[in-house]
């Protein structure tokens, strides 16, 4: 099938739902699928069988936009549009496939040309509201909870990242129009580079100090000031390393970090190349998830599963939807019961629960399964 992709986001980036535009590209190629992707002019070029891109038009003032809704996205909202009309004119395609808020052009260009359209819902577009602190204005929260019924009703098929997703699009649109495809997908190699390995080791004190790893973005909703609080209820002997985020976010974590006398105790590294991720996982001691807000399930936890350390994470539902007790060690969202949970995870009890956790992912977690699921959605999509 030829594919018109619409990503109103920086493509690529190292965050959230760019990976999984990515990763749900990579399938439609290794299946033989064609997608022209319309994106920001923003991100880095990516190389994938069977895709081209094509950029909208790059404002003077917009030089970077962050997770999230913010005035930035509108005006690059905006041009996408009229990028991704220019595109379906000159081309037939098979699927429009759509992720975020480019779920209502989705729903317009279906209604205007007749192709089929294939909403990729990562999260609530309301949720976001909240989460980010966008707006307090009911007027606009009302507009968006507009759209995202509209755009769930009217597309053929819908793809959900998690189960949390799965139950809220279900009270709008018809079930059977719903695909839960988690974003369990990576790219750790079957066996590290040992030299790399130790010389990650090295930087971060892994073999002087029981080494907590956080990896993602650093908003608000993540939970990083529970992390630091965190550390107030452990010893010397716990080093915790942050790594991702923007430069000015960066700069604001080692303000608190200074200001909470934790200097030495905790790395703020700010942002590492995806291929790295896997060696700084596997010189940790414990990966934390500490969120605090919101109900998807975060990317991470799925990397963090497969990678053979004890994990932690907040005992909320963004977790709890897809994990449990067996397979992590799942602590309150205070700092006092994530301490003790940290201290769990480097006891055999935590060795219990990262070998559970790997064989969780061997039975559920396949890319053969994967793109069983990305041809269900697709052929929804385009079912009479």
């Amino acid at each position: 099938m030829k594919i018109l992709m619409i990503a109103p986001e920086p493509f690529f980036e190292p965050r959230g739902t760019p990976f999984s535009e990515y990763f749900r590209i990579k399938a439609l190629g290794h299946s033989g699928h064609e997608v022209d992707l319309v994106t920001y002019p923003l991100g880095e070029d990516k190389k994938v069988k069977g895709l081209r891109i094509f950029r909208s038009i790059r404002p003077p003032f917009v030089k970077s936009v962050k997770t999230g809704p913010s005035a930035a996205k509108l005006v690059l909202d905006f041009f996408l549009f009229f990028k991704a009309w220019a595109r379906l004119c000159r081309g037939k395609y098979d699927v429009i496939h759509t992720h975020e808020e480019a779920n209502i052009m989705g729903a317009f260009f279906s209604k205007i040309s007749g192709t089929p359209h294939l909403y990729d819902m990562h999260s609530s577009l309301v949720q976001q509201m909240n989460n980010f602190r966008f707006t307090r204005s009911k007027i606009i929260v009302s507009f968006f909870k507009f759209i995202e019924r509209i755009s769930l009703k009217n597309s053929k098929s819908t793809i959900v990242i998690c189960k949390a997703l799965y139950d809220y699009a279900a009270t709008i649109t018809d079930e059977k129009k719903l695909t839960v495809i988690e974003n369990f997908i990576d790219e750790t190699p079957e066996e590290l580079d040992p030299d790399r390995l130790a010389q990650i080791k090295d930087e971060i004190g892994s073999d002087e100090k029981k080494v907590i790893m956080y990896t993602g973005t650093l908003e608000a909703y993540q939970g990083i000031p529970l992390l630091i609080d965190t550390m107030k209820h452990l010893n010397e002997n716990f080093r915790l390393v942050l790594i991702g985020g923007k430069k000015e976010q960066v700069e604001a974590v080692k303000q608190e970090v200074e200001a909470s006398a934790l200097t030495g105790r905790v790395l703020v590294l700010g942002r590492r190349e995806p291929h790295e991720i896997p060696y700084y996982l596997n010189a940790a001691h414990v990966l934390v998830s500490p969120r605090i807000l919101g109900t998807n399930i975060p990317l991470k936890i799925y990397s963090y599963l497969k990678s053979g350390i004890p994990v932690v994470a907040t005992d909320l539902y963004t977790h709890t939807q897809s994990l449990n007790k067996d397979i992590a060690v799942l602590a309150a969202p205070e700092a006092e019961a994530f301490a003790n949970g940290i201290r769990d995870a480097v006891s055999k009890k935590g060795e219990l629960t990262a070998k559970k956790a790997g064989e969780f992912c061997r039975q559920n977690y396949s890319y053969k399964r994967y793109l069983k699921l990305i041809e269900e959605a697709l052929n929804k999509a385009v079912k009479k």
